[in-house]
């Protein structure tokens, strides 16, 4: 496990903090408003904010052509199926349970990095794994029931956390020479692209005007949990292993349970608790650094 620098900690707090509140906010925010077109507007009011820090960073805003393939590719797999699949669930959801179903992407991300990309991980990689593992179940156990009814939604958020493991382990093993906030914004527009589509052959005939909650999370979605975590989590994804810069955000989801159940007057259960204890193990377990090497 590497160490972490003071720089990816500062990011990685503030970037728990804005994703793991955010899951009520979405609750809230598509109870009478598509889903979709939700989604679609967040994306697009962020596209302004890239552009906005290009320009003041004197960035590039364009990309070389031969890189387009692998631009779509990695766009496909870390926002466009994460995003579309993800904000169809959270209807049929808790959000508190619609976070620890998104934060299955872990436990997808080693397997998927040991089947596909022969990763060989340690024993305490594998140790935080089954604790994140673990506290997952948990949090499910007592939903069982209510899971039942929602069976779309369940398969929905498993296969979005699924495609957010492949996209986190491609883009790690990805060779794109250009700056993040690049690479984020034409990911961000491709996946507007395809979400605007989407929005008009399935919910056209639903739109209408944002009321208040959906205004505020269409903000904070697009300022905080797109222009900014956005970046945030490419940054960590780029700059760790696939298995600590996943395993390190598994906070988020405890922030989503808990705030829901604070905004949103959802049940708290021993098992919650108990996850909680089983998911700060599984953080700590790609937060203490690594024993240095005996010198010679």
């Amino acid at each position: 496990m590497p160490a972490f620098t003071r720089r990816q900690l500062v990011v990685l707090l503030l970037l728990t903090l804005v994703w793991g509140l955010n899951w009520p906010v979405l609750k809230i925010s598509v109870a009478d408003f598509p889903p979709l077109t939700f989604r679609a507007l967040s994306l697009a009011l962020s596209v302004p904010l890239y552009v906005l820090v290009l320009r003041q960073q004197r960035l590039p805003l364009t990309i070389a052509r031969a890189h387009w393939g692998q631009l779509g590719w990695l766009a496909l797999w870390n926002m466009v199926l994460w995003n579309a699949l993800m904000i169809l669930s959270i209807p049929r959801l808790a959000s508190g349970r619609a976070a620890i179903l998104g934060y299955t992407m872990p436990i997808f991300s080693a397997v998927l990095g040991q089947l596909l990309f022969h990763d060989r991980l340690g024993l305490r990689a594998w140790a935080g794994v089954a604790a994140a593992a673990g506290g997952v179940s948990l949090l499910l156990a007592n939903e069982m029931g209510s899971l039942g009814g929602s069976a779309t939604g369940v398969a929905l958020m498993l296969a979005a956390a699924a495609c957010w493991a492949l996209g986190t382990q491609l883009l790690r093993r990805s060779e794109l020479a250009m700056p993040l906030i690049t690479l984020t914004l034409w990911m961000t527009l491709l996946t507007v692209g395809v979400l605007a589509v989407l929005a008009w052959l399935l919910e056209s005939g639903s739109w209408h005007w944002p009321g208040a909650a959906t205004g505020f999370g269409i903000v904070y979605n697009a300022v905080l949990a797109l222009a900014f975590a956005q970046v945030a989590w490419f940054y960590l994804a780029r700059t760790l292993p696939p298995v600590a810069s996943t395993l390190s955000v598994m906070m988020i989801p405890v922030i989503g349970v808990f705030a829901g159940s604070w905004w949103l007057g959802e049940a708290l259960h021993w098992q919650d608790w108990s996850a909680m204890a089983l998911i700060v193990l599984a953080i700590a377990s790609v937060l203490r650094p690594a024993r240095a090497a005996p010198r010679p």
